[in-house]
């Protein structure tokens, strides 16, 4: 009886392992990076709140094929190389299939280094400096524009719209704003625009009182503040208090509700940069718009990229699963898809692309003011 009772334990055992019906749920885990907490926390919790509006419009109509459910695991990379470090060694130990990040360049590039050994394909929806994408990473890819395209806009529109004669430009020295603030002075090159001031502060300044009295005093054209969301805020009320005249322009980090909240009246006629969206016309980006302010209001500047970079991530399962990397890499990487932000599809590098008009802050909102391709106002 002994051996008998053996035997149908070992028959009950096996048949578990191999009864489809009776095998244990099978989970897809992906994650994110970005500033959860922090000065930086209202675009980084825009970003995740655009991954979890694409992952509960997955489950809504049934999830992705072959699993049983999604768990999704945000971290918080803070904007600091080395704790996005760490959430990324902690997302690979998790074994998630993909992450979408992070926000600042300074995180995604360091972060980066460690997913892409992992096998672990990377999509930021955020990260603009060109060296995210020049590396030859097979898993790394950029949902947002670039810094050099954006460097372009802006310096064709100083010179051949605004024709201004001076410039003056401030970055906070980090990999992204320092980037850009580089590159426009290397596009402004030839145009006849004198940049007459390039001053930098720091992440987390709140007092701009001496940096602004410096460029007060060069009488620029324009003030370009190559800054993240809080500082630009900021900025921007203390130079209209200062008394400074010169327009005031700058980038799609500043692309943000809050500009309009904290700066206000300061931030009328702001010029800024911004990969501007497609129309709510086209029924992707009315189901975005719809699912996200349904529960988190108005969407943020990263909102839709990150909503983007999820559903490339999942379709891209759905097709060929997750079990190889590098063939959901290539999925990746072969993907045609009208998004919330724009139509996406990957280069080499994995860019896809950058689609930046020049918007305006009128009557407390952003509205499209320039486009680079037709030199025409809108």
């Amino acid at each position: 009886m002994k051996t008998i009772h053996r035997t149908l334990t070992a028959l009950l055992a096996a048949a578990l392992v191999v009864a489809p019906g009776l095998s244990a749920a099978k989970t897809l885990k992906i994650g994110s990076l970005s500033p959860l907490t922090g000065p930086y926390a209202a675009d980084g919790n825009d970003i995740r709140h655009g991954v979890e509006t694409a992952i509960a419009l997955w489950e809504a109509k049934g999830g992705v094929p072959g699993y049983d459910k999604i768990e999704y695991y945000p971290q918080d990379s803070a904007c600091d190389g080395k704790q996005a470090v760490s959430a990324a060694n902690k997302l690979a130990n998790l074994g998630v299939i993909g992450v979408v990040g992070a926000y600042c360049s300074s995180a995604t590039i360091p972060a980066s280094d460690v997913l892409n050994e992992a096998r672990v394909p990377v999509l930021t929806p955020a990260s603009t400096n060109e060296k995210v994408t020049e590396r030859g990473f097979k898993y790394m890819f950029r949902v947002c524009g670039r810094d050099d395209d954006q460097a372009k806009v802006v310096a064709k529109f100083l010179s051949q719209q605004l024709k201004v004669k001076s410039i003056a430009l401030v970055d906070d020295k980090t990999t992204y704003t320092a980037g850009l603030a580089k590159n426009i002075k290397k596009f402004l090159k030839g145009t006849g625009i004198k940049v007459v001031a390039h001053e930098h502060v720091n992440q987390g300044d709140k007092d701009f009182s001496g940096v602004l009295t410096k460029i007060k005093a060069t009488r620029p054209d324009v003030l370009y503040m190559s800054l993240y969301n809080p500082e630009g805020n900021l900025m921007a009320i203390q130079a209209r208090r200062l008394g400074l005249k010169a327009v005031l322009m700058t980038e799609d980090a500043v692309y943000h509700p809050n500009y309009l909240k904290i700066a206000k009246k300061a931030a009328e006629g702001t010029f800024l940069t911004y990969g501007q969206p497609p129309s709510e016309d086209i029924p992707e980006v009315a189901a975005f718009i719809n699912a996200y302010s349904a529960k988190y209001g108005q969407p943020g500047s990263y909102s839709a990229y990150a909503y983007d970079a999820a559903n490339v991530l999942l379709s891209a399962v759905a097709k060929v699963g997750a079990d190889d990397p590098a063939k959901l890499a290539e999925a990746i990487r072969a993907t045609r898809m009208q998004g919330a932000s724009k139509f996406i599809q990957f280069d080499g590098k994995g860019d896809s692309g950058s689609t930046y008009k020049v918007m305006v802050v009128r009557d407390g909102k952003f509205v499209p003011y320039w486009d680079p391709d037709t030199g025409k106002l809108y």
